[in-house]
């Protein structure tokens, strides 16, 4: 396979260790440009924050005993995508990597997933895209826990990328998203399965006094005896497969449009 060309970028921020196990696995494949958010950007989706001016930052960086140019971005995850395609590599990527995300993404939870939206800004260009995740099982994922071993996800990154760099996709699939069980080996199994329809994190309000002081959103992770069969949720929890998710930009209903006009009509 001739020498690619790949853009690395992820939600957990330019120093994350996930991002950089990536790294190292996606250099054997090609040349690797990292351009990812100069801060921890969970949970921000595809969406681009008003404030971020979008500046670029130059840094030297060791990745698997060489020393690295990584570009670190004021802005979110799709942002930094973003100027990485427009502003710093000097051809079209042909593929786009984000991750290794501390924490799996997974149900319809994806849609606040950074990690994600920066894989959808690529795939709505037209380049194949692939979000890695890694289930945690730690309520420190901020911190970047030091026991959290990113290797076996990084096999995975290597392999799914390599697939999406020699083959061409069916045509509704616009991005591949991955997640990787806890404890998982090079052996394990993967399947493709759908997206669970079901919120994967379970949101709750935790206030100091009353509706005027400070709140913060936190939420439950789905318990295993509420997750229902065939889906990304089960494949990674219950069976403890690697989950491969096939996602299409395309979030039309797939409903009879004329049975929806009949109801519309009434």
């Amino acid at each position: 396979m001739s020498r690619k060309q790949i853009l690395l970028s992820n939600d957990d921020g330019i120093d994350s260790p996930g991002l950089w196990a990536a790294a190292e696995a996606l250099s054997a494949l090609g040349y690797v440009t990292v351009t990812a958010p100069l801060e921890h950007m969970s949970a921000t989706g595809r969406g681009h924050q008003r404030h971020a001016d979008g500046s670029i930052t130059r840094k030297k960086l060791t990745v698997g005993g060489q020393e690295w140019d990584v570009f670190a971005i004021n802005g979110s995850p799709s942002q930094s995508v973003l100027h990485g395609i427009l502003e710093v590599v000097d051809q079209t990527p042909d593929l786009v990597v984000s991750g290794i995300n501390f924490g799996e993404n997974l149900g319809t939870d994806i849609t606040y997933s950074g990690t994600v939206g920066a894989a959808i800004e690529a795939a709505s260009l037209g380049i194949p895209a692939l979000a890695m995740s890694q289930q945690i099982i730690t309520n420190s994922w901020d911190s970047f826990p030091k026991e959290v071993d990113f290797s076996v996800s990084a096999y995975f990154t290597r392999f799914f990328a390599e697939k999406l760099l020699t083959h061409k996709m069916p045509d509704d699939v616009d991005l591949l998203n991955v997640g990787v069980p806890a404890g998982a080996t090079p052996q394990t199994p993967w399947k493709v399965t759908r997206q669970a329809k079901v919120r994967y994190y379970s949101p709750f309000v935790v206030r100091e006094g009353d509706f005027h002081g400070k709140a913060k959103i936190t939420s439950h992770v789905l318990k295993d005896e509420d997750i229902p069969l065939d889906n990304d949720i089960h494949t990674l929890r219950i069976e403890k497969k690697v989950a491969v998710i096939p996602i299409s930009l395309d979030l039309t209903s797939r409903v009879s449009f004329e049975e929806l006009e009949n109801i519309l009509r009434g």
